[in-house]
């Protein structure tokens, strides 16, 4: 339980951090949400695993995490794939 309340943390800052850096463009050319609307969701993620430290495993702490795991795992590949380009 302790484990992954210190992983949650981190994992939360990371895909908040990765979204702000992001060029706002590249959230709509991989068919996502707006960048606005994903530091929304990441941000607020990240607020809740932090201010929420103390007692992990709630409901609300589990929207955090997951909202941040969304964001890592289908948003992020995406992303990065579009502002990668062609090899060309």
């Amino acid at each position: 339980m302790t484990a992954l309340w210190i992983a949650g943390i981190p994992v939360g800052v990371y895909a908040f951090g990765h979204a702000l850096m992001q060029r706002a463009d590249a959230f709509t050319a991989a068919d996502k949400q707006s960048k606005p609307i994903w530091l929304g969701i990441t941000g607020a993620g990240a607020l809740v695993l932090i201010l929420m430290a103390g007692g992990p495993m709630t409901i609300i702490w589990i929207a955090g995490l997951v909202a941040a795991l969304v964001y890592i795992v289908d948003v992020r590949p995406k992303v990065v794939e579009v502002q990668k380009g062609s090899s060309w």
